[in-house]
């Protein structure tokens, strides 16, 4: 069975491809820690908008 992981924290986007039989087959993360970092944290509003921009292209 092949199952498709998908994550968003306040920062961080990431997903994961594990197969039953073989384990973990691919993973990817984007961290938006430098994105925040001016601001002293994260504003929701530019976190949201930037997980929309990224789920797609790391799937």
């Amino acid at each position: 069975m092949l199952i498709l992981g998908i994550e968003s924290s306040c920062d961080e986007t990431g997903v994961a491809l594990y197969d039953t039989q073989h384990g973990l087959l691919a993973h990817a993360l984007h961290s938006q820690v430098e994105m925040h970092a001016e601001y002293g944290g994260v504003v929701p509003e530019l976190a949201s908008r930037d997980h929309i921009k990224r789920v797609l292209p790391l799937l």
